[in-house]
């Protein structure tokens, strides 16, 4: 009997060209093999002739290992959500909902690092996409790719909100034996509204704080990233406060923070999703995000909250870590002070100033939807002191 010959001979699995032509001329329905799972999203598993990727214009790493494509995680910030158009699929919905499992990862990792080119050089691993979203429990490469990185004794830095992180604890403490290795627990705010608007797929604040005491606890270097801070979210000082000192409480080693940037298919999710569920707070975004990144003036007086508050509960000091400060993966564990309630240069200034935080006025975003309220992670210390002026109003 006659069969129809298959569009492309894709053996065992496609490549991200062969998927990019497949989505474009039929969609993801045209996606071979594709499986969906509990959670709504479709899984499609596709070769990779690389896994090193040269990274050009950071400071701090110069090469990224991402293992999937897509993230069932689904903040609505994300910046990778712009990389799905390179395989024909929108950044909205699809981005969570049609993910790419790399399968044999792992295998071209360690042929790469085998080289006698390879030098060691940093390498930043989830950058774009999580490395511990919830589909690493099934496929395990991201414990491939440490295991792989340990035995060549190779430097890492690692971003994730993934509390499955933990189960790779005896890897990381091997790696770090070998090279330096620093992980990074995305902890944006403990802010229980926040979370649910923002991240919809991603572990609660406290699971990702518990994950960050475990690996202290097991001497792997751990800092938080709260990034990102998002306007009208997240950036009240109090909620500021909160997730500060539930950070330092969890004994990281590390703070940075970063305000949220948009742009391409990012952007145009996001603003949608404002429109739909926020619409009173269009307006104002138009006009604070102008361009890719929040106005200079913002973006200042955010970080300048921030920077106080590291130095009230025992971070390194007053000035604030910045995102791309704390990315610093070389194995550095000198920015917490031994601990977060001795009196330092920075805190006694701090406290004895007259301009508190607690008193800026957040009219520029009232009526706020997310105004801050008591929450079960990172209660409210005593209020923080300005060493001189109070910044101008914040948003809530």
């Amino acid at each position: 009997m006659a069969t129809t010959p298959l569009l492309f001979d894709l053996g065992r699995s496609p490549t991200t060209r062969d998927v990019a032509r497949l989505v474009k001329d039929g969609g993801v329905e045209a996606l071979p093999d594709a499986q969906r799972r509990g959670d709504a999203a479709t899984y499609q598993e596709i070769r990779c002739r690389s896994a090193l990727n040269r990274v050009k214009g950071m400071p701090f790493f110069k090469w990224t290992l991402n293992p999937y494509r897509g993230c069932t995680h689904g903040c609505h910030y994300c910046f990778a959500r712009k990389y799905q158009s390179q395989l024909e699929l929108n950044a909205g919905d699809q981005f969570a909902s049609v993910i790419f499992v790399k399968t044999n990862f792992v295998e071209v990792l360690r042929r790469e690092l085998d080289k006698p080119s390879w030098t060691k050089e940093m390498v930043g691993f989830g950058t774009a996409t999580d490395p511990y979203q919830p589909i690493e429990g099934t496929y395990r490469l991201s414990r491939g790719v440490l295991e792989a990185l340990r035995d060549a004794a190779s430097p890492v830095g690692i971003v994730t909100k993934g509390p499955l992180i933990v189960r790779d604890t005896d890897v990381l403490q091997d790696l770090s034996k070998r090279a330096a290795c620093r992980v990074h627990i995305s902890i944006p705010t403990v802010d229980e509204d926040a979370w649910e608007q923002l991240e919809p797929g991603v572990a609660h604040p406290r699971q990702r704080l518990r994950a960050v005491r475990q690996l202290v606890d097991a001497g792997i270097d751990c800092g938080v990233l709260m990034a990102p801070i998002v306007p009208g979210f997240s950036t009240h000082p109090a909620k500021i406060e909160r997730t500060v000192k539930a950070i330092a409480d969890a004994g990281a080693t590390s703070v940075g923070a970063m305000v949220m940037h948009l742009e391409g298919g990012t952007r145009d999710h996001f603003m949608a999703m404002l429109a739909r569920e926020f619409p009173e707070m269009v307006d104002r975004y138009e006009q604070l995000y102008a361009r890719k990144y929040v106005a200079k003036n913002y973006d200042a007086r955010v970080q300048e909250v921030v920077g106080l508050m590291r130095a009230r509960y025992g971070f390194k000091g007053s000035r604030v870590q910045r995102f791309k400060g704390s990315l610093r993966f070389n194995g550095s564990r000198a920015d917490r002070a031994p601990t977060s309630r001795e009196s330092t240069p920075a805190i006694v200034a701090a406290r004895g100033a007259s301009a508190a935080i607690s008193t800026c006025s957040c009219s520029a975003w009232a009526p706020s939807p997310m105004a801050p309220k008591p929450s079960s992670v990172g209660t409210p210390s005593a209020a923080v002191k300005l060493p001189s002026e109070p910044p101008p109003a914040l948003p809530s």
